[in-house]
């Protein structure tokens, strides 16, 4: 069975600077990343871990290079869309350390806001929001406010709003670094267990080498170049 392209990157390149300060931080990165993958990217601290999850979240631009969204070019040496913006909201989610739901909307607000603004109708926006939070044990949840629920509760609303645009791929920006052990492993397989059942593909930060076994791949920076083990 062929798998499917979530994303693609080409000879990615990213300085900042010019002439003297010039300052490289990625040299021609090249890689594939399919849908039902979880993979664990890791590196050095200032390294380039966040630049990188920035760049592939279509949120800051690359010096070079060119990016593919599912089968999509989304960049040639330029994004090839006027808004970004856009590209973020229709086709990436993103799961950060803190949960950043918004206090005054109610759990099935904060999941819907995204698909809303991308102009699906209400209906169906609920609809898929009710089903993600079913999927996640918490639809009884739906009508309350984030301050009502626990931190894991809010987690996995943060989690469900990653997932409902449909994204091609989720970036989970060191998602356990507040845990401990325990509860990191559950929130690893539990992202694991969404690549596989919403096919969908997720890179996860991390600086704990114990989540790494959970995962199908590790993607690592060394001397600003991507390998993987």
């Amino acid at each position: 069975m062929q798998k499917e392209q979530s994303m693609r990157v080409e000879n990615l390149v990213k300085n900042f600077g010019k002439g003297d300060s010039l300052v490289s931080v990625l040299e021609g990165a090249s890689f594939t990343i399919n849908k039902g993958e979880l993979i664990a990217l890791v590196a050095p601290s200032g390294a380039g871990k966040t630049t990188l999850l920035m760049m592939l979240g279509c949120v800051i631009e690359p010096t070079s290079g060119s990016m593919w969204l599912g089968e999509k070019k989304v960049y040639e040496n330029r994004w090839l869309t006027k808004d970004s913006r856009k590209i973020r909201r229709q086709k990436i989610g993103f799961i950060f350390q803190a949960h950043y739901l918004i206090p005054f909307l109610n759990v099935l607000e904060n999941v819907t806001l995204v698909p809303l603004t991308n102009q699906v109708p209400t209906k169906e926006a609920n609809a898929h929001a009710m089903e993600l939070l079913q999927y996640f044990d918490i639809a009884e949840k739906a009508y309350n406010k984030p301050s009502q629920l626990s931190g894991g509760q809010n987690q996995r609303v943060a989690i469900a709003r990653a997932l409902a645009n449909n994204p091609e791929i989720i970036l989970a920006d060191e998602p356990t670094a507040a845990l401990d052990t325990e509860r990191s492993i559950s929130v690893v397989k539990m992202l694991k267990k969404i690549a596989t059942e919403q096919n969908v593909a997720i890179i996860m930060v991390t600086h704990d080498d114990r989540m790494l076994e959970y995962c199908d791949r590790v993607m690592k920076i060394e001397d600003k170049k991507i390998v993987f083990i």
